[in-house]
């Protein structure tokens, strides 16, 4: 109850005012002792109670959640008996306080006793102290054994204790001092004990207890074959380098000072991948990903559910082609189908698909699946904003008391430092709870990232082939390179979707306060804008959308590009192929384009809307009555509630921005996880079978909507035995191997399996990894066992010329081995493994007879290491088929026959014309040199003679069915089997090759065993030139007029606050004693201000329309000039560099560039804006300011310098080892077959987590050093209000309100005004690393010119297609031995010249250098009288014509793989189709020349291929005609077609031909023998093999021909 001084009493508990007599001291409150008072102070009462019990309270009450908490916590202390010495004492000190507020309780007992009647606080505060305390002990005990290393509960409970316990610390003394002594010695002396010890426990919780940490400990890297993983075991986590957040107190986590130590580092060297620490387990994707995984199988669930009720359900296609032809991806082989054409620009891709298919196709919520997984985590940093946006709203409260406080020459000085101080405090906890909110929410967009990663590569392993024509590499890959990006930055953002709305209301609340019902017109404003900006932002989502599409488009054509580049260069079609890119880009551009200028316009909106809302409300308050004085409280609070409104309202548009691009990110990201999969059902594994391998009545197809592959299939493999599957061009081989792996769709029928399998796939797969790892693919290594199968397969001769024998690190897709060399490393790999079933698929194909009939003896055969293995074996090669136990035959995708050999030869069958068919193409091919094999043959023959005799075939029926073979469209393909050594080759990224003379170039070198280095971040500030080059981009003239606009938008932005605080220092007019406006004036001063805010608007408008489209300028010059540099770079660079580096390059830089760039630059420039006119202000209303701003801003430099060195190197760590995840990825997409087979889903999947967690180890620190940066950034802020506040204070006799309040107001924005500025000029370089990354590409060295002006040869040139090679030399790269020297001889006009030589003789290195693929390091090469090396590069490419060993298609129209430049009209191309025999085929096509070929041509057969390639040269026609192996890869069939057409087409051209099997150039002009890079003979072969001494002669004797 109050009495009648209006002190208010708790009688209960402190007793009434005549209590034992006692003044004033004990009431409840005081306003005479605490407010009205020179020196204030409380009440006892209300120090033993409130102050006391509060500290308690809080305790208590996070009690309720903190100790169920630590008694469920599933972390338990291992070492819980060996207590360190920090838990012994904290535990001591806590009993100790407990002991000493039990004597307090006892005197209050004693007290008592006596007679004294204590009052009632006395006794339940000691009370409530032993509860408690004895709380805080069992606590710090119960955090030891649960593994809680530092506790923010029990922290802030020791702050609190200190904090209040500094009143009564202080009123003791006082109160000692007033009366000369000390009236209760007791509680005096137990007080300031109490208050040491409570002082020690603050001291000993400031340090993290690391004894209590379960199990942390370093261990050195453990290296695997195939993995190397970071181990958990049962009880601890082993780190490689522990994170000290782990060690970290809790106060140390708030202020993120645990990772100061890291950036300091970074200042003093550049980082590298050993200064990284390990990622936090729980951010790590084993534990991601489990729970992810959890809650979208429910949602997978539901789609499925949802779908089933659909009466036939397809998975609705969206079409991403623009060009007519431009095709999805295709099945595994299966013809092409899908026929559907659309924009790339067409908003939505399912506006012609059924309602009722889109709705189920749309259940199961990506989005939801999402939200339950980090919703928890993402909903504290939620409550963390919510904090800070209402604690925001008490500095401007706290404004008003200040100007108030000044204008009203208060006489308690004591208040203002109050105000002074408390906005200080308040500002601090902002700044931690702001700080907190960020962090939080960019550790769920990391975790985000890595779960849809790990979704993302999970499910291309499983995708099925219908799913596979719509999703390629390069799309897949934006995926996980862009679309997890947004994901990952979007967090942060999407929570101002309600916190702006929020806090624009509360905001509004407070201003109505001040000016009453006109702050409605202010909110009109603010409501005006939302369907404005709505409208924006939906047509920016539009626009997203298409860019994306466009985007995949892009990285899609770029990759096959890439992957193409040697086929390009020998065609010199790099020119038609980068203007295809360019014209997608020109598109992409333009949506970009649009995208950017409605950005523009919506932050235009966005950036006024707070100075509309003050120039509405303030217009309207004064215009509504001339009583209505805006005075400084008024203005200033009001202004200070408007810039708290100006955040959410400017971030609006990024968040807009952001929010569009999640929600397209998640569409896209969604659709690509609902697509379907392989069915695990395919093929079913039965232990109790009597058969091997079982298939009953199978019916098979690539996709069920097509048509079936391979039909009523019926086949039973019993153990261990040897089964051979044979059949023309089509017949489907291949596929009955994808159909036993469980790769294509089963229509009807089984297919059963006893056992596990082993694959040999015809492509043979090969790993980015040592040979020997490739071998072992993470089997346990036995050196016995490795060593006899390098012998079986015929690879210790191999191993003693790679560089670094079985340690040579092998490129992607086995860059520096040979087709042959890579399939007996595939054919290693399945010998290793010890499976029980191998299917081999056609491994014998890239091997020449000796090295086939070896392996067959020592692996496949009856006497190889598998023979007590079941093995199915698809393959061409006659003479190996009597030793197989049984054969199957196929034709038309059914099997025809099937049974041993001898009987099927007597059924006289297909399989007998199948054998048939091979004798006679092979009558005058007899170069076999072993005995058996000539046996065998004459035994075939004899047995054909009697079978043919009742063969109701006719020669014509036979005919007929051997050349519709070719146009089957199937995978499979016959080849021949010849005794020619084949060469070792370096076959390139683009199915080409590079001679093995390189390898021992590359033996020689200082790094003999690494081919590809890795790749190395830049080091210390981004070059000045970077910046100049990007700006340079952006035209220098946007630049000029951006900074004039920024210029003029600053004096705007200040005269308008200045001319306020003018206006708000207007003295009012008496008008009949009431005072009122001074209308004129008031009205200039309202137009003025008007004009201020108008300007304002106008330059914001000018200089955000300049950088966007200085930034599309900027993007379209980087993006051309990396283009132009790429597709001009020579070949060398293409073997050294990794696709993976080069698609980043293309795919998320490039991104970068486009997207993060231009925002981030628009939102430095704002925030530098608005730092420079703060610190203006400040000096011009208090100039002694500048003494506080000098030291801050020595300190703010040391603070910046500090971080950028930092930020920046983790940046360029985080995006080189960003490359490994996406080339793991299409690494991993090629061999997904073979993977899926041995069952290394789990170790490929285990390796791509590793990757992406490897990658986050960069990312994580960037995310914590910017909130280092905002806590040590915005404390300089923080001194700012503090010191703006006092001088307010001191100054109060000079300062009128009205530069008080605008002094403090701005002062209350720089605190993240200063954060952001270096926030974003951080994030400006940072970004900029990727304009670095671009250039360092955009500058590689480039081939010679395509077009040398004045030395173009003439159209008819070669005339006579005369070859002279003058003492020719030529090396790979520099720093590499020679491997031509000195190369002379001439071939003359129309002659045939075969090139022949041993193995690493040089033969290919020729071919390159004819075309100056390798440019000459001495000599020349002449050609009609012309010297190749001065004319442009194109001008000689274009006039040879090449038929290379492996055919490359890229996936486009047939027309468009056949003429690029589109400078062929269509008679002429169906002229060269007929004549290469594929127009019956392109005929039969629905789209003719239109028809879409897949990704590498993968819907035609190989056959086909080659044919295409032959139709390539047809078209051509040159003089000049080179065979680089053109058919040693094809069958009988393609051979003879390509070969009669070579002779008939090409009669009167020069024919060069890299010959492997010597009979086909017995019949040449002349034979050119090279050994070791020389020229060893040049003669006819009569003349060589006349002399036996020749080399030649040598050859031909090993290959049986003489």
């Amino acid at each position: 109850m109050a009495d009648e001084n209006g002190n208010i009493w708790w009688e209960p508990v402190c007793g009434s005012s005549d209590f034992n007599n006692d003044s004033d001291t004990w009431a409840f409150w005081s306003f005479s002792m605490t407010v009205n008072n020179t020196d204030p102070d409380f009440t006892q009462c209300f120090q033993h109670t409130v102050l006391s019990w509060a500290p308690c309270a809080w305790l208590w009450l996070c009690s309720i959640f903190y100790l169920p908490y630590l008694i469920n916590r599933k972390t338990a202390n291992p070492r819980l008996r060996e207590h360190s010495a920090l838990n012994i004492t904290k535990t001591v000190v806590c009993v100790f306080i407990c002991l000493l507020v039990l004597l307090d309780l006892a005197k209050a007992i004693a007290e008592n006793v006596d007679g004294l009647t204590p009052r009632v606080a006395m006794y339940i505060s000691p009370a409530v102290y032993l509860l408690t305390f004895a709380l805080a002990a069992f606590i710090i005990y119960l955090e030891f054994t649960k593994g809680a290393h530092s506790s923010g509960v029990i922290f802030v409970f020791w702050i609190l204790l200190l904090l209040f316990g500094v009143v009564p610390f202080r009123t003791n003394i006082l109160d000692a001092m007033r009366e000369g002594r000390v009236t209760d010695s007791f509680r005096f002396v137990t007080f300031y004990i109490f208050y040491a010890l409570v002082l020690l426990e603050f001291v000993l919780h400031l340090f993290a207890d690391a004894a209590a940490i379960p199990g942390i400990k370093p261990v050195d890297e453990e290296k695997q074959p195939l993995l190397r993983p970071v181990a958990d075991t049962k009880n601890k986590v082993i780190y490689k380098n522990p994170c000290p957040e782990l060690k970290a107190s809790f106060i140390s986590r708030v202020t993120f000072w645990w990772i100061t130590g890291l950036i300091i580092r970074g200042y003093k060297k550049a980082l590298t991948f050993t200064d990284l620490w390990d990622l936090n387990v729980e951010d790590k994707t084993k534990s991601v990903w489990p729970t992810f995984e959890q809650n979208w199988d429910k949602e997978i669930d539901k789609y499925k559910e949802a779908t089933s009720a659909v009466p036939h359900y397809k998975f609705p296609k969206q079409v991403v082609k623009a060009q007519p032809g431009r095709p999805g991806r295709p099945t595994n082989g299966g013809p092409e189908q899908s026929k559907q054409k659309t924009d790339d620009v067409n908003i939505d891709p399912h506006e012609n698909i059924d309602p009722v298919i889109m709705k189920a196709f749309k259940t199961g919520s990506l989005f939801k699946a999402i939200s339950k997984t980090f919703g928890s985590k993402y909903l504290l940093s939620g409550f963390y904003k919510l904090i800070y946006d209402l604690v925001s709203f008490v500095n401007p409260q706290i404004l008003n008391l200040l100007i108030a406080f000044v204008g009203s020459g208060d006489p308690f000085l004591w208040r203002g430092y109050i105000y002074a101080v408390s906005l200080f405090v308040v500002s601090v906890f902002k700044s931690i709870m702001f700080q907190q909110y960020w962090h939080g929410c960019y550790v769920t967009g990391l975790r985000v990232r890595t779960a849809v990663i790990a979704a993302v590569y999970r499910k291309s392993i499983r995708l099925n082939n219908a799913a596979k024509k719509s999703s390629t590499v390069g799309e897949v890959v934006n995926l996980m390179a862009v679309d997890s990006q947004k994901l990952l930055e979007a967090p942060p953002f999407l929570h101002m979707v309600w916190s702006a709305p929020f806090t624009i209301a509360v905001a509004i609340y407070f201003l109505w306060q001040q000016l009453g019902p006109s702050v409605l017109a202010g909110l009109g404003v603010t409501i005006l804008m939302v369907p404005i900006n709505g409208f924006i932002a939906t047509r920016i989502r539009k626009y997203q959308i298409a860019q994306m599409r466009l985007k995949d488009g892009r990285i899609r054509l770029m990759n096959e590009v890439l992957s193409g580049m040697k086929v390009l260069k020998l065609y010199a079609w790099e020119g038609a192929f980068q203007d295809k890119i360019l014209e997608i880009r020109n598109r992409e551009i333009a949506v970009l384009k649009s995208s950017a200028i409605l950005q523009a316009v919506s932050s235009i909106s966005w950036f006024c809307a707070p100075f509309l809302v003050a120039l509405a409300s303030f217009g309207t308050f004064v215009s509504v009555s001339e009583t209505n004085i805006l005075t400084a409280q008024r203005a200033f609070v009001s202004l200070s509630l408007f810039n708290i409104m100006n955040y959410p309202m400017s971030i609006l548009p990024a968040t807009i921005t952001y929010a569009v691009q999640a929600a397209v990110s998640i569409g896209r990201l969604g659709r690509f996880l609902k697509n379907p999969e392989l069915d695990p059902d395919n093929v079913s594994y039965e232990s109790n079978y009597e058969s091997v391998m079982t298939i009953d009545d199978g019916t098979f197809a690539w996709d069920k909507d097509e048509e079936p592959i391979l039909n009523n299939i019926n086949i039973k493999i019993p153990d261990g035995k040897l089964v051979a599957v044979v059949g023309m061009v089509g017949c489907g081989k291949s596929s009955l191997m994808s159909a036993i792996l469980g790769d294509m769709d089963v229509i009807s029928g089984k297919v059963s399996l006893r056992g596990s399998i082993a694959y040999v796939p015809q492509q043979a797969w090969i790993q980015f990894n040592t040979l020997k790892n490739n071998i072992i693919f993470g089997a346990h290594e036995d050196k016995n066992k490795y060593d006899k199968i390098i012998s079986a397969t015929a690879l210790k001769a191999d191993l003693e010329i790679l560089p670094g024998g079985d340690q040579t690190e092998i490129g992607e897709k086995g860059i520096n081995l040979s087709g042959g060399q890579k399939q007996r490393v595939s054919l290693a790999r399945a010998v290793y493994q010890d499976k029980d079933i191998y299917l081999l698929d056609d491994p014998l194909s890239a091997v020449d007879s000796h090295v086939g009939k070896h392996i067959f003896d020592n692996v496949i055969g009856p006497k190889g290491v598998l023979k007590n293995k079941t093995r199915i074996l698809s393959t061409n090669a006659i003479n190996i088929l009597p030793k197989c136990d049984e054969i199957i035959v196929l034709n038309n995708g059914r099997i025809s026959e099937i049974g041993p050999y001898n009987e099927l030869l007597e059924k006289a069958g297909a399989f007998s014309e199948y054998i048939a068919t091979y004798l006679n193409e092979n009558e005058s091919d007899d170069d076999e040199s072993d005995e058996e094999i000539i046996q065998q043959k004459q035994e075939l023959k004899r047995l054909v003679s009697q079978t043919g005799m009742s063969s109701g075939k006719s020669d014509g029926e036979t005919e007929s069915m051997r050349s519709g073979s070719i146009h089957s469209g199937g995978r499979g393909s016959v080849r021949r089997r010849r005794s020619s050594r084949r060469k070792r080759t370096i076959s390139t990224k683009s199915g080409g090759s590079v001679a093995e003379e390189d390898l021992e170039a590359i033996k020689k070198s200082e790094k003999k065993n690494k081919l590809v280095l890795d790749e190395v971040a830049q080091e210390g500030s981004v070059k000045a030139s970077v910046f100049l080059g990007y700006l340079k981009a952006c035209r220098i003239a946007y630049c000029i007029v951006a900074l004039i606009a920024y210029l003029a938008y600053m004096a705007c932005q200040v005269g308008t606050n200045i001319w306020l605080s003018e206006w708000s220092n207007d003295p009012p007019l008496l008008v009949n004693g009431t005072l009122v406006q001074d209308k004129p004036q008031t009205n200039l001063r309202l137009g003025v201000y008007g004009a201020f805010g108008a300007g304002s608007a106008i330059t914001v408008l000018i200089q955000s329309l300049v950088i966007a489209l200085g930034s599309i300028f900027a993007s379209i010059t980087l993006h051309a000039d990396l283009l132009h540099a790429i597709v001009r770079a020579p070949m060398a660079f293409f073997d050294t560099t990794p696709l993976g580096r080069l698609i980043n390059r293309f795919s998320k830089d490039v991104d970068t560039i486009d997207i993060n760039i231009p925002m981030t630059l628009r939102i430095a420039l704002a925030t530098l804006a608005s730092v420079i006119m703060t610190i203006i202000v400040i000096i011009y209303t208090t100039p002694i300011f500048v003494v506080v701003i000098l030291p801050l801003s020595v300190f703010y430099f040391f603070v910046q310098r500090f971080y950028v060195a930092t930020s920046r190197q983790l940046k360029r760590l985080e995006s080189v080892n960003r490359s490994p995840i996406y080339s793991h990825f299409s690494e991993t997409v090629v061999g997904t077959s073979s993977i899926r087979a041995y069952g290394k889903v789990g170790d490929f999947v285990l390796k791509s987590d590793d990757l992406v967690d490897e990658n986050q180890k960069a990312y994580y620190p960037n995310i914590v050093s910017n909130r280092w940066l905002g806590i040590s950034l915005e404390f300089i802020g923080n001194i700012i209000v503090l010191f703006a506040g006092l001088f307010a204070v001191l100054g109060r006799e000079t300062l009128n309100a009205g530069l008080v309040g605008l002094s403090v107001s701005y002062s209350l924005q720089i605190t993240s005004a200063l954060n952001y500025m270096v926030r974003m000029a951080t994030d400006l370089e940072t970004f900029v690393v990727s304009v670095e990354r671009v250039k360092e590409y955009s500058e590689v060295a480039n081939e010679a010119p395509w077009e040398v002006p004045g030395n173009t040869p003439s159209d008819a040139w070669p005339e006579a297609g005369a070859i002279d090679f003058d003492d020719y030399s030529v090396r790979y790269r520099d720093g590499l031995d020679l491997v031509l020297r000195g190369i002379t001889f001439n071939v003359k006009p129309g002659e045939k010249v075969g090139i022949v030589g041993r193995t690493g003789a040089g033969k290919s290195s020729l071919t390159l250098a004819l075309f100056r693929i390798i440019e000459a390091a001495g000599g020349s090469i002449i050609i009609d009288g012309k010297n190749v090396s001065h004319i442009g590069l194109h001008s000689l490419r274009s006039k040879l014509t090449i038929i290379p060993q492996e055919p490359v298609l890229f996936s486009g129209s047939l027309r468009m793989n056949l003429d690029p430049t589109d400078i062929r009209g269509d008679d002429e191309i169906w002229d060269a189709l007929e004549h290469a025999h594929l127009k019956e085929f392109v005929v039969s096509l629905p789209d003719k020349l239109m028809h879409p070929c897949s990704e590498g041509g993968e819907n035609l057969s190989v056959g086909q291929r080659q044919l295409v390639c032959l139709a390539r040269a047809l078209l051509r026609k040159t003089k000049i005609l080179i065979l680089d192996e053109a058919t040693a890869a094809v069958d009988l069939e393609t051979d003879d077609l390509i070969q009669n057409t070579i002779r008939t087409e090409f009669k009167d051209s020069t024919i060069v031909t890299i010959a492997h099997r010597l009979n086909t150039i017995m019949d040449y002009d002349r034979i050119l023998v090279l050994d070791a890079g020389k020229t060893k003979e040049y003669d006819s072969p009569t003349a060589l093999l006349a002399d036996k001494s020749t080399v030649f002669y040598g050859m031909a004797k090993d290959a049986g021909l003489v």
